[in-house]
């Protein structure tokens, strides 16, 4: 459909029955004909947790931002550094250049916990605990009789273990390494246990109050960073670059928008001849307009809604000055739909597109603050029989839309029937039927000569022949209530 004007609601039920909108262009793929179904799919960004590459690139921006250049700061360390393990760690950190990352792993509490039991039973106090690699570089304890004597056999060839080479793994005969995170925990509480101890003065502890010392004891569960906490982040104050995210309405009467629109058009065209390869004649500023800046929304901003109001938007990503990303969105009454976005190839290495839709996800939560309906993030269509459109079922939790029914289903649902099948009806209920479905053809509204009237009305009007079916078909597609209030335009 060509849609000219449209309001948001409009719009809203019809992305809730798999339609999509370019520019003012809006379509909707026939399922079970296409080639690549592709199932509209939204993220339930109330519940949204960060994934761990979410926050490596969250961790990125931050670092870039903070330090510079991320290329040079990715040398320097990696974005989930271990150092916080490691400075947790009880074993004495040494910052010599030359320290490999394996002399750091913590010593195996079990191993050195088994050997003091061993010495006390045997009564053998006075032997020292030195300090032996179990595998290259990571520290292990044992005694004086491990120590090789010249002449003999070593341990490892009397139990038939072989030692292991430099560099190539473990040592079989000796138990494994264990995460740090454990190994202190058990530290803790054995010192909350020697400190208890000391405090009843060498008192027997009752059974009742061990127990009570070990549920105590018991590390509170951390709470995962929230997705505001990585984009809201303060910088330090001698940041070295400044990242500001500006929200622009798409319309030429905006100032905001008007100023910044040649800035944002030659942007387009970089991104698109870069990364689509297209001709300089196929992004110029006339494809921009139609693509990313002509929209059938008509903006509306009732009291309830979001300060900013419902409608097309330009999300203008400003980094010390200039435009590198535009993600131009449609924020609709219950969620904000993601168009399209484009970014400035010399800056890919800041992976823009998945920051991009953190962003917009975080976005989605703020809104729902002003306006509680609006609690959903739309990505477009996920197309499982394309590999590499399958990113976006890793914003979790999310839900597609049952093609048949219209009903949403949770994606770990729909992957298995996916799998075996690309076209797949998700609702299981048999029973189940598009309740938005045409009952009354005749209730369909029309613009027939500048004059609005109903389908059945019009049907008298017309002359020549029959065009019921297509107005049939148009009347499935968009549903009874949108039939009733849009107006399907008749020559």
């Amino acid at each position: 459909m060509w849609a000219h004007s449209m309001t948001v609601q409009d719009y809203q039920d019809l992305i809730d029955r798999g339609w999509r909108r370019s520019g003012k262009y809006v379509y909707k793929p026939i399922m079970n004909q296409t080639c690549c179904p592709q199932y509209t799919i939204r993220c339930q960004a109330l519940r949204f947790q960060t994934s761990k590459s979410h926050k490596k690139v969250l961790k990125k921006m931050l670092k870039f931002l903070s330090k510079g250049d991320v290329s040079k700061a990715s040398e320097e360390e990696p974005v989930d550094s271990p150092m916080d393990e490691v400075a947790g760690c009880d074993f004495v950190y040494q910052s010599e250049s030359h320290v490999s990352q394996s002399e750091l792993t913590p010593l195996n509490v079990d191993h050195v916990e088994r050997l003091e039991d061993e010495d006390k039973e045997t009564g053998e106090t006075n032997q020292e605990l030195k300090v032996q690699k179990v595998e290259s570089g990571s520290p292990q304890i044992h005694t004086d009789k491990d120590t090789p004597v010249p002449g003999e056999p070593s341990r490892s060839a009397k139990t038939g273990h072989a030692p292991p080479k430099p560099g190539k793994g473990a040592d079989l005969s000796k138990p494994p390494c264990r995460k740090a995170k454990d190994i202190r925990k058990e530290r803790k509480l054995q010192k909350l246990l020697q400190n208890q101890m000391c405090t009843l003065e060498g008192a027997q502890l009752q059974a009742g109050d061990q127990a009570s010392l070990l549920q105590n004891s018991k590390p509170k569960a951390n709470q995962p960073k929230t997705i505001e906490d990585f984009v809201f982040a303060s910088l330090p104050d001698d940041a070295r670059h400044k990242l500001e995210v500006r929200l622009v309405p798409v319309s030429f009467e905006d100032p905001q928008f008007k100023s910044s629109f040649n800035q944002s058009a030659t942007l387009f065209a970089k991104y698109q001849m870069a990364i689509h390869k297209d001709t300089p004649s196929d992004c110029g500023e006339t494809e921009f307009t139609r693509f990313l800046c002509d929209s059938p929304l008509e903006a509306e901003n009732p009291p309830n809604g979001p300060e900013c109001g419902y409608g097309s938007f330009h999300q203008q990503y400003w980094l010390d000055g200039k435009i590198i990303a535009v993600g131009v969105i449609d924020i609709l009454p219950y969620c904000v739909s993601s168009v399209y976005l484009y970014y400035d190839p010399d800056y890919s290495s800041l992976s823009l597109g998945v920051y991009s839709a953190l962003r917009e996800i975080a976005f989605t939560r703020q809104l729902h603050e002003k306006a509680p309906d609006l609690c959903f993030y739309y990505m477009g269509f996920y197309i499982h029989s394309c590999p590499k459109m399958r990113y976006k079922g890793q914003y979790q939790p999310s839900d597609l839309l049952c093609p048949e029914t219209y009903v949403w289903t949770p994606i770990e649902q729909c992957l298995p029937l996916l799998e075996h099948s690309k076209y797949c009806r998700f609702n299981q209920d048999v029973k189940a039927v598009d309740e938005g479905r045409i009952k009354e053809l005749g209730r369909v509204r029309v613009l027939h000569k500048r004059t609005v009237m109903p389908y059945s009305m019009y049907k008298k009007r017309r002359k020549g022949p029959s065009d019921e079916a297509s107005v049939q078909q148009y009347a499935s597609l968009v549903g009874q209530s949108c039939s009733e209030r849009m107006l399907l335009f008749r020559s």
